[in-house]
């Protein structure tokens, strides 16, 4: 069986930044399936499958399609439901869903006005215009303007992630005892903001980063380093 999951790269390649796709690596990383990961700037996403999606991730389980990460997890939990789960049922699904409402509506956001600027950065040139058209077209103002309180952001941002740290008070992961995509949906956020503009702006004491460092060592072995910057 041939199974590749394309993944949004910058200029270079080995830089995986997006939050969705880090999902979809963690999610087969937890089922244990090996994979191989494709890079894919903007300008290639199209010829991806003939155009099946305008976005990343894509995975390509041999020859079936699928894109956006949750429903990639959707997909692996039905297609190989005797590998570790990532939802344990329909509560888990439920679940996964406001973490995936609290992580797209508050987290990424501030990262969005804390990394824009070191997003562009790394991209290549051709992705660099479409990216800054794109986005100044869905925020109204260049991204120079939109990234200009980044700073007061940074400030606030360990703020933002009170509902994670008092959650941790009580559980190692956000499914429980040992984690789920639920756990992966708000670890491709941080992941994001690492590789992009570091996470500097949490302490190193910090619960979320104990948190973090945790998913971060679940599957060195499998797929992508989950490590890499």
């Amino acid at each position: 069986m041939t199974r590749a999951l394309y993944s949004l790269c910058g200029a270079d390649e080995r830089h995986f930044f997006s939050p969705h796709c880090w999902k979809a690596v963690m999610a087969l990383a937890h089922k244990g399936l090996d994979f191989e990961e494709i890079p894919t700037t903007y300008a290639r996403i199209r010829a991806i499958g003939g155009g099946v999606s305008s976005i990343v991730p894509v995975l390509d389980d041999n020859s079936r399609l699928i894109s956006d990460s949750f429903e990639i997890a959707l997909y692996l939990e039905e297609a190989y439901p005797e590998r570790p789960p990532l939802f344990k049922g329909e509560g888990g699904k439920a679940l996964s869903r406001m973490v995936e409402g609290y992580s797209q509506m508050v987290i990424h956001p501030a990262i969005m006005r804390i990394a824009l600027l070191d997003i562009h950065a790394i991209l290549d040139e051709g992705d660099k215009a479409y990216f800054r058209e794109s986005r100044e077209a869905r925020l109204g103002k260049p991204l120079e303007v939109f990234a200009a309180d980044s700073e007061a952001e940074k400030a606030t941002f360990g703020a933002r992630l009170e509902p994670l740290r008092h959650m941790l008070k009580f559980q190692p992961f956000i499914g429980g005892q040992t984690p789920l995509f639920a756990d992966y949906i708000v670890f491709g956020a941080l992941q994001w903001l690492r590789v992009s503009a570091g996470l500097a702006m949490l302490a190193a004491d910090d619960p979320v980063m104990a948190w973090f460092e945790r998913c971060l060592d679940l599957h060195q072995s499998r797929g992508r380093t989950v490590t890499a910057a």
